[in-house]
């Protein structure tokens, strides 16, 4: 119904009328149609000279035979010469309409010269006739002859041009009116005239209205054709066409490549060999959906998901349609196809990157939440736990920050190789987002597994790293929840896992720790904790001690240490090693680190102008790009000369080595500030550090310090090595945490530079400091000796005294002596032997007594390993971050 409609509504626009019939071969063509339907009918006077030439030849053989018969030779000799001009201008008008093209001459224009070509001829021949019948010419009786003759065959042949054979007409009219006395005649050849010409006035309307629905549908065939190409070779979809028979009688190109082969080697195939329906389809009704089902049934059918029998990984989505004739009869199918593959790889894609992370390729948050309930509800059924590992990347923030963002997700992807590797066939390894970690861990309750993969797993995380040139170190903490079976969600074994991680993180990182109830209370309180120091600087509770720093050679005060205080309104004073890493965490070290260099610049300004001040520097501060320019305006605005600041850091800077380290080291020294490494000896590469770092000073940790001229350690030695260091380096040395006038006589033997600790002065306000900077020397003021570590413990031992064996009891024990509680009397200088239940005889000297106790001193070094219940108390400081520097420097 459609077709009728659309070649209906063609033929309407193609109709001619009579003036269009009349005037169509002399007027230039007004539609780009019509251009090519004159060019068309060029071709059908291709042979008008031709045919008129024949006519004219074979007329004029037979008048000048007439001639010769009626008149002789003479009267032949007046006839040639008009054939002979005739017959010219059969030549000329053959060779216009021969070479037009290379004359450039439009169709229109040549249809005019014909015109007038014919019209002369046809004038010739009646001028002729005229001639004939003059009685001198004794052609009388072929006058009539002639005109009708000539007349008539020159309009046949023009017929198929209207003007033509209008102008014949008129012409052989005239001259039938001039020639003849019969009326009869001139009637016929009128008549006839008119007869040619009404001919070819309707064969003309027939012939363009023809060719015009012709041309109409070629150029919308044409058009249709053009609509195909473009729309195969867009990629969005293809053609396809099948006889009654169900093979295939069109292909597109795209079709036949994903066979690798050509259009035409697919031709006269069945089309249901070559397809595989997908087997995805779902409902009761799958098999009858089938391509097969609706070819076979004739049914219309869309967006029917098929595979090529080939070996590659393609979808295909049809649609088609039945296609019928005018008498119902089956003809096959016509449709359209489209390329699924790629959209099914996007769909891929887009359901991976719902599943996995994009960085790592590890399963993301929402798969792993998928995993830990589908491992629950095994265990659940099975009986058995179920672990969660938290885990959350140690100073990540700080690559990313100095590095870029390109090495931190390089990182990344080692990390999670890293993990990949420690957990194996245990648990599946996830990323969180950022810098943290999960894994699942079903069935895996067995704690000593479970600790033995957290030790493992942060020691290889806590491996250096080699990214683009750049030696990067991190570390990782753990934190560990097991669920129950049947006991528990995902919820509350998420929520315990990260308290046990925030837990690691604040016992010093680098750690694992297993949930425990009590940890709810303390994650509430560190939060209100966290919550108070954000509003401690605008609250004025911060507040910054100075401690001062002595010349060894002569006890005068050469600078001052800043340390930062915090007095909560409610709480009292927090220690630092509380609310330092706390701030490092939550974002505000950046601004606490910057007011604390500020306040100290300022207070320095208004000391004598040889006293330093030593500010600490936090690597996240040290590593943001911003720090040279604090530096400098600040030393700017109060008026303090460079060399007088001295910034101490860690060897925390140096894990996300590069060049933007390199350069802040650079940017400070070019400000004309010193540069301190504090607490050497405690970290595991700080030679390395030194040799590439511009730094000025060394300052010992005070866990090298305290108790150096015991005969029990070999700090002595070790201080020892770090001054000849530090003077092969051209760099001062400052000892931190010296107490006792032992420990300061051997710090001066060993030649370290500048001492810092309590015997010459704990941390004081500004108003104190600026006392003590104001002054020419200070006093050592201490104990003279360093006590042993001791013990406290109750253990119970035996004595011979008086002759008697008695009981005792041993309060606290140390490696040189012991506290005893004794009923018995005993003497100083006295010497006895003690036999400790479990260990054995301990011989030792009585150095005081008193009522119910006394204090022995052991002969030989004792050693605390023979004890078997664990100490619990220790007076021997130990190593500790940097960051619990100030607390250390205060106790």
């Amino acid at each position: 119904m459609r077709q009728a409609r659309f070649a209906s509504a063609v033929e309407r626009e193609a109709k001619a009328t009579v003036a269009e019939a009349l005037s169509f071969d002399i007027s230039p063509p007004d539609t780009s149609q019509d251009v090519t339907l004159a060019e068309q009918r060029m071709t059908q006077l291709h042979l008008v000279p031709l045919l008129l030439c024949a006519m004219h030849l074979l007329c004029g053989l037979t008048l000048v035979i007439y001639s010769i018969v009626a008149g002789g030779q003479s009267l032949a000799g007046a006839v040639v010469g008009p054939i002979c001009l005739i017959f010219a201008l059969d030549g000329a008008a053959a060779a216009l309409i021969r070479f037009r093209e290379r004359l450039h001459l439009l169709p229109h224009n040549v249809t005019r010269l014909i015109c007038g070509y014919v019209v002369v001829v046809s004038a010739l021949w009646a001028m002729f006739s005229l001639s004939a019948a003059n009685p001198a010419m004794q052609l009388s009786g072929l006058s009539p002859l002639l005109i009708g003759a000539g007349v008539t065959f020159t309009a046949i042949v023009a017929i198929e041009s209207p003007p033509m054979t209008i102008l014949c007409g008129l012409v052989g009219a005239i001259a039938a009116l001039l020639t003849s006395d019969h009326p009869m005649l001139i009637v016929g050849i009128a008549a006839l005239s008119l007869i040619v010409i009404a001919y070819s006035v309707a064969g003309t309307r027939t012939m363009i209205a023809g060719a015009r629905q012709r041309l109409q549908l070629d150029a919308d065939a044409q058009k249709a054709l053009r609509f195909v190409i473009e729309f195969e070779n867009s990629g969005r979809g293809w053609f396809w066409e099948t006889n009654a028979q169900g093979t295939l009688s069109y292909v597109s190109q795209q079709l036949a490549e994903d066979f690798a082969c050509e259009p035409a080697a697919l031709l006269g195939r069945q089309f249901t060999d070559l397809l595989s329906v997908d087997g995805s389809s779902e409902g009761p009704l799958r098999e009858e959906r089938t391509l097969g089902f609706h070819l076979s049934a004739r049914f219309p059918f869309s967006d029917v998901v098929v595979r090529p029998a080939s070996a590659q990984d393609i979808h295909w989505s049809l649609s088609g349609n039945p296609v019928f004739d005018e008498n119902g009869r089956f003809l096959g199918f016509r449709g359209i196809g489209t390329d699924l593959t790629e959209q099914r790889r996007s769909e891929q894609e887009i359901t991976r990157l719902a599943k996995f992370d994009s960085l790592t390729g590890l399963p993301n948050r929402a798969l792993m939440r998928q995993t830990l309930d589908e491992a629950l509800r095994n265990a659940a059924s099975r009986q058995k736990g179920c672990a969660l590992f938290l885990i959350d990347l140690d100073r990540f923030k700080n690559v990313n920050d100095t590095l870029g963002h390109p090495i931190g997700d390089a990182l990344l992807r080692q990390v999670a190789q890293r993990l990949i590797s420690v957990m194996g066939d245990h648990g599946q390894i996830g990323r969180l987002g950022g810098d943290e970690f999960i894994a699942v861990l079903p069935g895996a309750v067995e704690s000593g597994l479970i600790e033995s993969l957290a030790r493992t797993l942060i020691e290889q995380v806590s491996r250096p790293y080699s990214i683009e040139g750049h030696r990067v170190t991190i570390g990782a903490s753990v934190g560990i929840a097991i669920g129950d079976p049947g006991r528990g969600n995902a919820d509350s074994l998420v929520r315990d896992a990260d308290l046990a991680l925030y837990a690691a993180k604040d016992s010093g990182r680098g750690k694992h720790m297993f949930y425990a109830p009590a940890m709810h209370s303390e994650a509430a309180e560190r939060q209100l904790l966290e919550n108070d120091l954000r509003q401690a600087l605008e609250r004025d509770e911060l507040w910054v001690a100075y401690q001062p720093i002595v010349r060894t050679a002569g006890e005068e005060v050469c600078g001052f240490e800043a340390l930062l205080r915090w007095k909560h309104p409610s709480r009292g004073p927090i220690s630092p090693e509380v609310f330092v890493p706390l701030a490092e965490e939550c974002g505000m070290i950046g601004k606490i680190g910057a007011w604390t260099l500020r306040t100290a610049i300022a207070e320095a300004a208004h000391w004598p102008d040889h006293i330093r001040i030593a500010v600490n520097l936090s690597p996240i501060q040290f590593n943001d790009p911003a720090i040279c320019d604090l530096v400098s305006s600040t030393l700017m605005e109060f008026g303090l000369r460079a060399e007088r600041l001295e910034l101490e850091i860690t060897e925390g800077v140096f894990l996300a080595e590069g060049d933007a380290t390199d350069e802040t080291f650079a940017r400070l020294k070019n400000i004309g500030v010193r540069l301190a490494l504090d607490d050497f000896g405690t970290g595991y590469s700080s030679l390395g550090y030194l040799k590439k770092a511009p730094f000025d000073k060394i300052k010992i940790d005070q866990s090298f310090v305290r108790g150096a001229s015991s005969s029990v350690n070999r700090n002595g030695a070790i201080i020892r090595a770090i001054v000849t260091l530090a003077e092969s380096l051209d760099m001062d040395t400052t000892a931190e945490g010296v107490e006792t006038h032992d420990d300061l006589q051997l710090i001066r033997e060993l030649g370290v530079s500048q001492v810092q600790g309590y015997i010459f002065g704990r941390p004081v306000a500004f108003e104190e400091a600026r006392a003590i900077a104001n002054s020419t020397r200070v006093e050592a003021d201490g104990f003279k000796s360093t006590r042993e570590p001791r013990h406290r413990l109750m253990r119970r031992a035996l004595v011979n005294l008086g002759g008697e064996r008695r009981e005792i009891r041993l309060r606290n024990i140390s490696a040189m002596g012991a506290l005893v509680e004794s009923a018995e009397t005993v003497t100083p200088g006295q010497t006895v032997t003690i036999d400790i239940v479990g260990i054995g005889p301990v011989m030792g000297a009585v150095r005081w007594a008193q009522a119910g106790m006394f204090g022995l001193q052991f002969t030989d070094v004792f050693d605390l390993g023979r004890l078997a219940t664990k100490p619990t108390v220790s007076d021997q400081p130990q190593a500790s971050p940097w960051h619990l520097g100030q607390n250390r420097k205060a106790s």
